[in-house]
Protein backbone atom coordinates (compact mmCIF):
# COMPACT_ATOMS: atom_id res chain seq x y z
CA UNK A 1 0.00 0.00 0.00
CA UNK A 2 1.57 3.50 -0.89
CA UNK A 3 1.57 6.68 1.40
CA UNK A 4 -0.84 7.59 -0.59
CA UNK A 5 -3.62 5.32 -0.79
CA UNK A 6 -2.71 4.94 3.63
CA UNK A 7 -3.81 8.50 3.49
CA UNK A 8 -6.86 8.12 1.29
CA UNK A 9 -8.11 5.18 4.00
CA UNK A 10 -7.33 6.80 7.27
CA UNK A 11 -8.41 10.46 6.57
CA UNK A 12 -11.39 9.90 8.62
CA UNK A 13 -8.98 8.24 11.77
CA UNK A 14 -7.36 9.96 14.72
CA UNK A 15 -3.99 11.77 13.47
CA UNK A 16 -3.00 8.57 16.02
CA UNK A 17 -4.16 5.88 14.10
CA UNK A 18 -3.65 7.57 11.01
CA UNK A 19 0.26 7.68 11.60
CA UNK A 20 0.50 4.18 13.31
CA UNK A 21 -0.77 2.74 9.93
CA UNK A 22 1.39 4.99 7.78
CA UNK A 23 4.24 4.02 10.17
CA UNK A 24 3.20 -0.06 10.15
CA UNK A 25 3.16 0.69 6.35
CA UNK A 26 6.64 1.87 5.42
CA UNK A 27 8.12 -0.42 7.43
CA UNK A 28 6.36 -3.39 6.86
CA UNK A 29 7.36 -2.17 3.19
CA UNK A 30 10.77 -2.52 4.16
CA UNK A 31 10.62 -5.50 4.61
CA UNK A 32 8.91 -7.03 1.40
CA UNK A 33 11.75 -4.89 -0.30
CA UNK A 34 13.77 -6.42 1.52
CA UNK A 35 12.94 -10.02 -0.13
CA UNK A 36 11.59 -9.19 -3.45
CA UNK A 37 12.72 -10.91 -6.64
CA UNK A 38 14.45 -13.94 -4.43
CA UNK A 39 13.48 -17.62 -4.75
CA UNK A 40 13.01 -19.64 -1.88
CA UNK A 41 16.59 -21.54 -1.68
CA UNK A 42 17.74 -17.27 -1.38
CA UNK A 43 15.17 -17.00 1.36
CA UNK A 44 16.64 -19.75 3.44
CA UNK A 45 20.29 -18.23 2.92
CA UNK A 46 21.83 -17.59 6.30
CA UNK A 47 24.54 -15.85 5.11
CA UNK A 48 25.59 -13.49 8.22
CA UNK A 49 27.02 -14.80 11.61
CA UNK A 50 23.49 -15.00 13.07
CA UNK A 51 21.27 -17.77 11.90
CA UNK A 52 18.84 -15.54 10.35
CA UNK A 53 17.18 -16.01 6.69
CA UNK A 54 15.18 -13.48 4.96
CA UNK A 55 12.19 -15.97 4.82
CA UNK A 56 12.64 -16.83 8.54
CA UNK A 57 12.34 -13.56 9.41
CA UNK A 58 9.27 -12.17 7.75
CA UNK A 59 7.46 -15.40 8.50
CA UNK A 60 8.76 -14.55 12.36
CA UNK A 61 7.52 -10.79 11.86
CA UNK A 62 4.27 -12.46 11.06
CA UNK A 63 3.75 -14.50 14.13
CA UNK A 64 4.97 -12.03 16.27
CA UNK A 65 2.45 -9.56 14.94
CA UNK A 66 -0.34 -12.45 15.24
CA UNK A 67 0.40 -13.15 18.67
CA UNK A 68 0.68 -9.35 19.59
CA UNK A 69 -2.51 -8.51 18.25
CA UNK A 70 -4.05 -11.74 19.49
CA UNK A 71 -2.97 -10.30 23.22
CA UNK A 72 -4.92 -7.16 22.24
CA UNK A 73 -7.97 -8.84 21.14
CA UNK A 74 -7.72 -11.87 24.02
CA UNK A 75 -5.54 -10.49 26.78
CA UNK A 76 -2.58 -12.47 29.06
CA UNK A 77 -3.57 -15.53 27.58
CA UNK A 78 -2.57 -15.16 23.84
CA UNK A 79 1.46 -14.59 25.21
CA UNK A 80 1.69 -17.18 27.74
CA UNK A 81 4.35 -19.79 26.37
CA UNK A 82 4.47 -23.40 27.13
CA UNK A 83 6.81 -25.37 25.40
CA UNK A 84 5.13 -26.58 22.64
CA UNK A 85 4.13 -22.56 21.80
CA UNK A 86 8.00 -22.03 22.42
CA UNK A 87 9.14 -25.07 20.00
CA UNK A 88 6.92 -23.27 17.44
CA UNK A 89 8.15 -19.72 18.33
CA UNK A 90 11.32 -21.45 17.76
CA UNK A 91 10.10 -22.61 14.25
CA UNK A 92 8.51 -19.04 13.17
CA UNK A 93 12.65 -18.16 12.65
CA UNK A 94 13.27 -21.03 9.72
CA UNK A 95 11.11 -21.17 6.36
CA UNK A 96 10.88 -24.77 6.40
CA UNK A 97 11.54 -26.94 3.10
CA UNK A 98 7.82 -27.07 2.70
CA UNK A 99 7.18 -23.66 2.84
CA UNK A 100 7.51 -20.80 0.23
CA UNK A 101 8.41 -17.08 0.28
CA UNK A 102 5.07 -16.21 -1.69
CA UNK A 103 3.49 -18.28 1.10
CA UNK A 104 4.66 -16.75 4.15
CA UNK A 105 4.45 -13.19 2.34
CA UNK A 106 0.76 -14.09 1.97
CA UNK A 107 0.18 -15.38 5.29
CA UNK A 108 1.96 -11.90 6.42
CA UNK A 109 -0.49 -9.74 4.63
CA UNK A 110 -3.31 -11.26 6.01
CA UNK A 111 -1.86 -10.64 9.35
CA UNK A 112 -1.20 -6.73 8.60
CA UNK A 113 -4.66 -6.58 7.94
CA UNK A 114 -5.89 -8.17 10.48
CA UNK A 115 -3.80 -5.57 13.02
CA UNK A 116 -4.67 -2.68 11.08
CA UNK A 117 -8.39 -3.54 11.23
CA UNK A 118 -7.61 -3.37 15.07
CA UNK A 119 -5.49 0.01 14.84
CA UNK A 120 -9.01 1.51 13.48
CA UNK A 121 -10.90 0.14 15.80
CA UNK A 122 -9.39 -0.91 19.25
CA UNK A 123 -9.94 1.11 22.74
CA UNK A 124 -6.00 2.35 22.77
CA UNK A 125 -6.25 3.24 26.39
CA UNK A 126 -7.28 -0.75 27.10
CA UNK A 127 -4.66 -2.88 29.26
CA UNK A 128 -3.79 -6.12 29.92
CA UNK A 129 -1.87 -8.27 32.58
CA UNK A 130 1.12 -9.64 30.75
CA UNK A 131 1.93 -13.26 31.95
CA UNK A 132 4.51 -14.16 34.16
CA UNK A 133 7.89 -14.46 32.26
CA UNK A 134 11.79 -13.38 32.94
CA UNK A 135 11.44 -10.88 30.22
CA UNK A 136 8.60 -8.50 31.61
CA UNK A 137 8.14 -6.92 34.94
CA UNK A 138 6.45 -8.97 37.20
CA UNK A 139 2.66 -7.54 37.53
CA UNK A 140 3.34 -5.33 34.21
CA UNK A 141 0.75 -4.36 32.12
CA UNK A 142 0.35 -3.03 28.12
CA UNK A 143 -1.93 -1.05 26.97
CA UNK A 144 -3.35 -1.75 23.31
CA UNK A 145 -1.19 0.71 22.35
CA UNK A 146 2.10 -0.28 23.83
CA UNK A 147 1.24 -4.00 22.16
CA UNK A 148 0.85 -1.73 18.99
CA UNK A 149 3.95 0.28 19.51
CA UNK A 150 6.32 -3.23 20.33
CA UNK A 151 4.62 -4.76 16.60
CA UNK A 152 6.03 -1.33 15.10
CA UNK A 153 9.50 -1.83 16.88
CA UNK A 154 9.88 -5.57 15.91
CA UNK A 155 8.94 -4.91 12.14
CA UNK A 156 11.25 -1.85 12.16
CA UNK A 157 13.96 -3.83 14.03
CA UNK A 158 13.30 -6.94 11.71
CA UNK A 159 13.58 -5.00 8.41
CA UNK A 160 16.70 -3.80 9.15
CA UNK A 161 18.17 -7.13 10.07
CA UNK A 162 16.44 -8.42 6.45
CA UNK A 163 18.33 -5.16 4.64
CA UNK A 164 21.64 -6.67 5.98
CA UNK A 165 21.36 -10.40 5.34
CA UNK A 166 20.02 -9.22 1.24
CA UNK A 167 22.76 -7.20 0.78
CA UNK A 168 25.17 -9.96 1.99
CA UNK A 169 23.40 -11.97 -0.38
CA UNK A 170 23.46 -10.05 -3.47
CA UNK A 171 24.41 -6.37 -2.58
CA UNK A 172 21.06 -4.86 -2.80
CA UNK A 173 20.16 -2.28 -0.15
CA UNK A 174 16.66 -1.71 0.69
CA UNK A 175 17.12 1.65 2.91
CA UNK A 176 20.63 2.82 2.16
Amino acid sequence: MTATAVNATTATLSRERADLLETLANHRRFLRFAVRNLTDEQARLTPTVSELSLGGLVKHVAAVERGWADFIVRGTVAQELSPEKYAEFAADFVLAEHETLAGVLTAYEDVAAATDELVRTVDLDADHALPEAPWFESGARWSNRRALAHILAETAQHAGHADIIRETIDGQKTMG
